[in-house]
């Protein structure tokens, strides 16, 4: 018997069974300029959105955080700087990426606060309750299934624990969302081909956030894994938005 389920990679439809690794390839292309292409498509915003995502995290001293998709480390820096005696667990299906976080991590002297994982969002490579937060950062969009992948974040928090996504969304302003698609569509493949010459991995990059749930819909789909108390706050009208659930 064949598994024909089928999901989006951009505007693509493809086999399920295909996706993650479609994804890896993107990101094993773009790792070496990422945090670059993400100052340049971004004008540095996702800078404050980061810190803005820290400031309502809070995080504590001596929490543990696994931060997935976590990539070149951006989120798991902040979080360990923030509180004394953090530790973070940076977990990515990409081995490029977490390649270049540990070298940023050896230049900013964090290496000791740090592990660096290859691990499936759907899949994760730790036991129950091992953290007391679970971040990720642009990267549930890319999760071939988000239900899993939210279920898994509650199996490895612990009771109390709390989840936190930082991910593009939906503007509610129909004219502002045109010219912000204007934007992404003409612009950022554009870049992509001239940084780093290669334009179909940030179309579909473009594409992905126009097929990502608007904010109320992917807030329900984290209360359906279990989380409670579940709130968002878009972040410069919309572009992005930030939701937060507790393991209750």
């Amino acid at each position: 018997m064949t598994d024909d389920s089928t999901t989006h990679f951009g505007f693509q439809t493809v086999p399920e069974s295909e996706k993650a690794g479609m994804v890896h390839g993107v990101f094993s292309r773009v790792a070496s300029k990422y945090d670059l292409m993400n100052d340049l498509m971004s004008m540095g915003i996702h800078r404050l959105w980061k810190e803005a995502m820290m400031d309502w995290l809070a995080p504590r001293p001596g929490q543990r955080l696994l931060d997935m998709a976590g990539g070149t480390g951006d989120v798991a820096f902040r979080f360990v700087k923030r509180a004394k005696g953090a530790s973070a667990v940076v977990c990515d299906l990409t081995e490029p990426m977490l390649t270049e976080g540990r070298k940023r991590a050896e230049a900013e002297s964090l290496a000791q606060s740090l592990d660096w994982v290859v691990g499936d969002a759907m899949a994760l490579p730790f036991a129950d309750a091992s953290f007391d937060v679970y971040t990720i950062s642009f990267g549930i969009r890319n999760v071939t299934r988000i239900a899993d992948a939210l279920s898994e974040a509650h199996r490895v928090l612990r009771p109390g624990g709390r989840l936190m996504v930082l991910e593009f969304s939906q503007i509610p302003n129909e004219m502002l969302q045109k010219a912000y698609d204007l934007y992404s569509f003409n612009v950022i493949p554009a870049m992509g081909q001239m940084v780093i010459g290669d334009r179909g991995s940030y179309q579909y990059l473009v594409e992905s956030i126009r097929k990502f749930p608007d904010q109320d819909s992917f807030a329900a789909m984290i209360r359906a894994a279990g989380f409670g108390q579940v709130k968002y706050r878009n972040l410069s009208m919309g572009i992005a938005a930030l939701h937060s659930g507790w393991k209750v």
